[in-house]
């Protein structure tokens, strides 16, 4: 079991942790016919759209009610009132999400009586779902807020009569996986003839982009529709453990069984979930993926001698940082030094010395002596200053093309985990 240290800098100086409100709209990005709204100053909304269209590579529909000086001190609330209605009108969105601010927390602005309010004004907004969401940037981090978003929506959506789909399950994808990852998750299930509604569904950011007719709404991801109909699923499959919330709420509200699979990557890892799979359709897996277990058990045998006794230094978000050590362990990989953003129970489920919460600037002191790095791409200098070799995980990655594409889920994404950082080794 790690043990887990707090740094006692006074102040953040190369900062690795990233606001709830970028976690919160990332998430409201894998649901379709969505509008982001965020209650705050337009600096607020650049700060949280700048990391994710350098990420994603795209532009992403995001609102403000941009807060001025005046507007903060003298009162606020038309302001949302005058957002929910243009951008109502404006783009006609299925779903709204509205994520409050640091500025607005620290006033103390009641969004739930506000948007109360707004509906008892406008009758019409009544069949609009509005999934609100506190964001605070003063505490907690980009997956605490990635989490608060799915968590609202199956604790608010409302749900549609009807008995038990025995062939549909709920899937709960924490900010850990990448678009490529969700669509990956969603294939394996599909060959065990069950049908995934995944919450968010990022998996749509993969497609592409050729109608040139701006949306200020999502074109992708999870439906309306099928928010509504996940309280007659027969199971949840809650990946991360900051999803376990999220599935705690369908199993109050709808009797859902679940079980949280705090990984995916690596033999064994992927051996729990297909046979959960299994389970819970009754059939048996289907001999792809028998064919690419074979694969891979022959790929890790090639490849442990570059893995045995280096020495690699981790900086990611708690849910990541455990699927990347666990995986990193498995082929007799020695975990330099870890650093994490918040606290959270997956740390103390790692089995190292030490976790630090801390800044990049703590995670350059403490890799020292390292042979691999794996960060996000704000690590790029520390890589070249400490002439080590960085691979590229987490948010953002802004000097790499192509990583929503990959993939390090299942036995497939393992292979390709796998020979990505064998490849650094090797070149090295």
């Amino acid at each position: 079991m790690a043990i887990v240290s707090v740094t006692n800098t006074s102040v953040t100086v190369n900062p690795l942790k990233q606001s709830q409100a970028i976690g919160a709209t990332l998430a409201f990005l894998g649901l379709k016919g969505m509008l982001p709204l965020l209650h705050g100053s337009p600096g607020c909304s650049a700060f949280t759209k700048s990391p994710l269209t350098q990420h994603l590579r795209k532009a992403i529909p995001l609102s403000s009610t941009a807060m001025t000086e005046v507007s903060t001190i003298m009162g606020d609330e038309d302001k949302v009132e005058q957002a929910i209605l243009q951008m109502v009108q404006r783009y006609q969105p299925e779903i709204l999400g509205l994520c409050t601010t640091g500025l607005t927390e620290t006033k103390g602005d009641d969004l739930r009586r506000l948007t109360k309010d707004i509906r008892h004004r406008y009758p019409e907004l009544d069949n609009l779902p509005i999934v609100l969401v506190s964001t605070p940037d003063f505490k907690g981090t980009l997956q605490d807020g990635f989490a608060a978003v799915v968590e609202s929506i199956v604790k608010e959506i409302p749900q549609n009569s009807g008995g038990c789909y025995f062939q549909q399950v709920v899937v709960l994808a924490s900010s850990a996986f990448t678009p490529a990852d969700i669509e990956q998750v969603k294939e394996i299930i599909a060959a065990f003839g069950l049908q995934a509604i995944a919450i968010p569904d990022l998996s749509g950011l993969l497609d592409s982009q050729w109608d040139h007719n701006y949306s200020g709404i999502t074109g992708s991801g999870t439906t309306l529709a099928e928010l509504q109909q996940i309280g007659h699923s027969v199971f949840t499959l809650a990946l991360g453990e900051s999803m376990r919330g999220a599935a705690k709420i369908l199993e109050q509200r709808f009797n859902i069984p679940y079980e949280v699979f705090s990984e995916l990557t690596g033999l064994g890892a992927t051996d729990r979930f297909l046979q959960a799979l299994a389970d819970i359709s009754g059939h048996n897996v289907p001999e792809k993926y028998r064919r690419q277990r074979r694969q891979l058990q022959d790929l890790m045998l090639h490849t442990h001698t570059y893995f045995g006794g280096k020495r690699v230094s981790v900086a990611l978000e708690p849910d990541l940082l455990l699927s990347i050590v666990t995986f990193l362990q498995s082929m007799g990989v020695h975990i330099h030094t870890a650093v994490t953003t918040t606290r959270s129970p997956v740390l103390e489920k790692l089995t190292i010395p030490c976790v630090t919460i801390g800044d990049l600037e703590d995670f350059e002191q403490m890799a020292v002596g390292s042979d691999l790095l794996i960060a996000n791409s704000y690590t790029t200098t520390i890589s070249k200053r400490l002439n080590i070799p960085l691979y590229r995980q987490g948010i953002p990655i802004f000097d790499r093309l192509g990583h929503a594409l990959s993939t390090k889920v299942g036995y497939q994404g393992t292979k390709q985990l796998l020979l990505d950082i064998a490849n650094l080794f090797f070149q090295d």
